[in-house]
């Protein structure tokens, strides 16, 4: 069992946009997905009551599935101390989304700077990698969180697109994945690096 652990510790960063649309991917592979909704908004939570019986299961707690593939966690805003140690002890690799603005960008270097205090990840023991979130690449503010970004030196593994698809598929109960190909074909393509590198580094 693998477990992803989706962080920022700054509300509407799109948290749960990659934890709902991974989760989607692992379970439209066939593969026994738990997503965990430790966030106080439930927003994960409620996208999985939403979603409809027709399409993938995905569970939401441990007893529902004693043996599973994929454990996928989408953090509370906030996360730090005793409870960042513990999330990142079990996580083999940490996501961090990050929306192209400066608040944001202030609030995740602050967090980078907790981060690389962990053990676990100073030890290499869980990988960390960076996905910007709801991006228009015409903007000032997409530049300036690119060069961010790229000043971390960790991997960048997307800029995911600011589209209405996942919008929709929230609505739905859906992930990106669940849609039909013609709607996503953009979408689907900037995940795959991402897929990929999750994939790499957690040896599955």
């Amino acid at each position: 069992m693998k477990n992803i652990l989706i962080a920022n510790p700054k509300g509407g960063s799109g948290k749960s946009t990659l934890a709902t649309n991974l989760a989607g991917y692992f379970a439209m592979r066939g593969k026994r997905v738990m997503l965990a909704d430790l966030d106080r908004q439930q927003s994960s939570s409620q996208w999985l009551a939403r979603r409809p019986v027709e399409v993938p299961l995905i569970h939401s707690n441990i007893k529902q599935a004693l043996k599973l593939d994929w454990i996928i966690t989408d953090s509370p805003a906030g996360l730090r101390d005793d409870k960042l140690t513990d999330a990142v002890k079990a996580a083999d690799c940490v996501l961090i989304p990050i929306q192209p603005s400066a608040f944001d960008i202030g609030a995740t270097r602050d967090f980078l700077d907790m981060l690389a205090a962990e053990k676990a990840i100073r030890k290499s023991k869980t990988f960390v990698a960076l996905v910007g979130t709801r991006v228009n690449h015409r903007t000032h503010s997409a530049v300036g969180l690119a060069d961010f970004m790229e000043q971390t030196d960790l991997p960048i593994l997307a800029y995911l697109r600011n589209s209405q698809v996942y919008v929709t598929a929230a609505e739905q109960g859906l992930s990106i994945f669940d849609m039909r190909p013609s709607l996503v074909t953009q979408d689907i393509e900037q995940w795959a690096p991402l897929i990929d590198w999750v994939i790499e580094v957690t040896g599955r």
